[in-house]
């Protein structure tokens, strides 16, 4: 089983276009919907993401809803421990298709991470 990962450098995730989340309010709190909400920026940017730097300037105190731990997502998204690794990495595959295209360097990058993973594990 491969192990979820964060690419460095690559902020798909910081894309909060509401446009491309219709469901938000199936996992998010009112309350957490007004923060999300405001948190939107230019062309669905998060308002704190650094696109010099591909970083988060928040980074250490981001809202929940920002966290991919087994734990927010499975308040989040109802997805068990077992299954948080296979869904988050699915997650992250999908919003980096849809920010950067299928067959982006990002792409690419996150799937290399992943596999090389995949890889360590079973050595």
């Amino acid at each position: 089983m491969a192990t979820w990962q964060c690419v460095t450098g690559c902020g798909a995730c910081c894309n909060l276009d509401p446009v491309d989340r219709p469901d938000l309010e199936d996992y998010l709190t009112p309350e957490e919907i007004t923060h999300y909400f405001s948190l939107v920026g230019k062309r669905g940017w998060c308002i704190n993401f650094n696109h010099n730097t591909r970083k988060c300037r928040i980074y250490q105190t981001r809202p929940d809803f920002c966290r991919v731990t087994p734990k927010t997502f499975e308040t989040m998204y109802k997805v068990e421990k077992v299954q948080f690794n296979d869904f988050a990495i699915k997650c992250c595959q999908q919003q980096i298709a849809g920010i950067y295209g299928e067959n982006s360097f990002e792409m690419k990058h996150y799937n290399q991470l992943v596999m090389v993973d995949k890889k360590t594990e079973g050595e």
